[in-house]
């Protein structure tokens, strides 16, 4: 199977499995409706698509991954929405679409995203494949924890706002990269490989690589941001420059930029050719996040 050929495949489970683990949900009407409005709002998917490209190159079954997939998209979209929020970023549109407390208010949409965030462990802890036993969702939830939380994700975001209007050194932008971008991306790998039962020196190997891509694909951002289509992206284009936002481009100029995303990006597959699987595809998803224009 080719690269597209997988994109849509997996994207259309995924798209089609998340309404299904909303609607059934005991909750109010409203709640559910903004949650539905962010998580079927489009987008790449890249993340649930690492996670069943990983399954796919240890040979297991993508289907065991669907639940996880779709709580990573769920803890991906809460992040997006709170991004969002006036307090935060202040955008109006998200993907060429209102936000969604422009839809739904501030305090729906901060509710909904909390939802999304709790929802997506409840996910994990009721999967229910013979392949996956108690340990391995404990091992899930916990380094899900680790990626979204104050170590993280949430952590990334903070070191972001502190630093608008600052001009930071390669290394503090990296660190804000690596954990508001990265390690979301990175876990999707490494949950693929814990589901595949991988060794644990092919985890490590992996988490690597992960954190590589996590800086491929925001350099790429910061340089669509200035270079790409708005229409494409969904959102004008200069917008991290608007909130004085340190950038790649910004401290490295754009072929700096470009230099940089070059040398993240081989040094991504180099860890990949570490590990003993069917890397074509997370091979070309990589070139994938390289070449992307939106």
């Amino acid at each position: 199977m080719d690269l597209k050929q997988f994109l849509q495949k997996s994207k259309t489970e995924i798209e089609q499995q998340l309404p299904e683990c909303i609607s059934h949900l005991e909750a109010p009407p409203t709640l559910k409706e903004a949650m539905l409005y962010s998580l079927s709002a489009g987008g790449k998917r890249v993340r649930p698509v690492l996670l069943l490209a990983t399954l796919h190159a240890f040979n297991r079954d993508e289907k065991i991954g669907t639940n996880i997939a779709c709580a990573i998209e769920m803890l991906h979209t809460y992040s997006l929405i709170h991004d969002d929020l006036p307090a935060m970023d202040d955008d109006d549109l998200r993907r060429g679409k209102p936000t969604n407390h422009k839809v739904f208010g501030e305090a729906m949409a901060i509710l909904a995203g909390d939802a999304l965030l709790t929802y997506s462990f409840q996910l994990i802890s009721e999967m229910n494949s013979p392949n996956v036993t108690d340990g391995m969702k404990v091992k899930l939830m916990q380094e899900l924890a680790k990626a979204a939380g104050p170590e993280g994700m949430v952590g990334g975001q903070v070191a972001d706002m502190e630093g608008e209007g600052k001009s930071l050194t390669l290394e503090e932008l990296e660190y804000i990269h690596d954990h508001k971008t990265g390690d979301l991306l990175t876990y999707s790998v490494i949950a693929g490989a814990i589901l595949a039962e991988a060794k644990e020196e092919e985890i490590e190997q992996l988490r690597l690589f992960g954190k590589e891509l996590g800086l491929v694909f925001q350099i790429k951002d910061d340089i669509l941001d200035i270079e790409g289509d708005a229409a494409m992206i969904g959102k004008p284009v200069g917008s991290d420059f608007g909130k004085e936002k340190s950038t790649y481009p910004a401290l490295l100029t754009m072929d700096g930029a470009k230099e940089k995303l070059f040398e993240h990006t081989n040094r991504a597959k180099e860890y990949l050719y570490n590990v003993k699987l069917e890397n074509s595809l997370l091979m070309a998803i990589t070139d994938y996040i390289v070449e992307r224009d939106h």
